[in-house]
């Protein structure tokens, strides 16, 4: 197992800083229940700071399908429609522009593998209807049974679209649980892990202490600041699985190296089996989803399982991480990355908006560095 160069990742990180411009960056690298590596810099952060976590969401989601899943409270191949009713008789766009019903059901391992047929708009007719309606009363099962009314972009299971699939997860698990999602996160992973600073956003945030400022790129290129929004959080009572949470890094820290260490937390709670890790990090997209994925998204030589992505091919791109490593990133450039077989995880946080270049090569270079 080899050594991670802490002088070189440091080194690295001021460079985003006073080189990319980057405001602030905060790295936590950890093994086998083992702080490695944690390194702040930049402006107005500590190791206390909070930030909008948005699709870094999707990990906690995951996690606690795949409970339900353990449980046999739910399976992959059941029919989204036995839970939401909304869901059912589904119709689809055709390529010629008919809409017509879909051939077969939308099933649960659709949603998790975003092969939904649903897209990632956020003005789609439905939900602007429930907004005018109900407005800030809206709750997240009157927003998610809102986005079929228009028809699915394919038939499930033939594509690959990143979408609102992970939000109508957790409406599937408030039906199957009976509690909101906040309350199931809380519950089972929250409290287990001692995640003490996550919660779930709101549309505006100004109010939250010792949230990082959030910045994007504008179009003139220039990393300026934004409001402190959230627009994944369609309403006051909506709770987004997809993108909805504040957190910290150390927060984040422990659900990585939980699911790193196979599901068990370092003070020795489990929150899954390790088969069940291992099920989240097997590649669920066919030949057609798979070119999706690098087209779309630009992950070429990446897998995408129950709400992850994993690295199948690194010879393809020249990764020098190993096959296997996992996990997801967020919509202001933070990601976490796992790795089962040394233990091992990093959470990078940031908080900028619309930066391509976190993606396409911050991501790449700190995962190439620790793994």
């Amino acid at each position: 197992m080899k050594e991670i160069q802490t002088e070189k990742i440091q080194a690295y990180l001021e460079e985003l800083v006073k080189k990319e411009h980057v405001p602030s960056v905060d790295l936590l690298i950890q093994r086998d229940h083992q702080e490695l590596f944690r390194y702040t810099t930049g402006k107005g952060v500590t190791e206390h700071t909070k930030y909008l976590m948005f699709s870094m969401t999707k990990i906690q989601t995951m996690t606690c399908m795949m409970q339900l899943l353990e449980k046999n409270q739910i399976s992959l191949e059941d029919e989204v429609g036995d839970y939401l009713p909304a869901y059912r008789n589904l119709m689809k766009e055709t390529e010629d522009g008919k809409v017509v019903p879909i051939e077969e059901p939308l099933k649960i391992w659709h949603l998790l593998s975003m092969q939904s047929g649903l897209d990632y708009d956020l003005e789609r007719p439905g939900i602007l209807r429930v907004l005018k309606e109900k407005g800030a009363s809206a709750t997240t099962r009157d927003l998610v049974d809102a986005f079929v009314e228009s028809p699915l972009k394919f038939q499930p299971g033939t594509h690959f679209c990143y979408s609102l699939s992970h939000d109508v997860a957790a409406a599937v698990l408030e039906v199957v649980t009976g509690v909101s999602f906040s309350e199931y996160l809380k519950k089972n992973i929250w409290e287990p892990l001692e995640m003490e600073n996550t919660f779930f956003a709101k549309p505006e945030n100004d109010g939250v202490a010792d949230l990082a400022q959030q910045y994007m790129v504008n179009e003139q290129g220039k990393i300026v600041p934004m409001e402190q929004t959230c627009n994944y959080q369609l309403s006051e009572r909506y709770e987004s699985g997809g993108a909805g949470l504040i957190s910290c890094t150390a927060d984040y820290g422990k659900i990585a190296d939980t699911l790193a260490c196979g599901g068990v937390s370092a003070k020795g709670v489990r929150i899954l089996q390790s088969d069940t890790v291992e099920r989240i990090k097997k590649n669920r997209l066919g030949p057609d989803s798979l070119v999706d994925l690098a087209n779309t998204m630009g992950r070429k030589g990446y897998g995408y399982g129950c709400g992850m992505q994993v690295l199948m091919n690194p010879e393809m791109i020249g990764a020098k991480a190993p096959a296997g490593v996992f996990g997801w990133d967020g919509a202001a450039g933070s990601c976490t990355i796992m790795d089962t077989k040394t233990k091992t995880s990093l959470v990078y946080v940031q908080h900028v908006r619309n930066m391509g270049y976190s993606y396409d090569v911050i991501h790449p270079t700190l995962r190439d560095m620790v793994f």
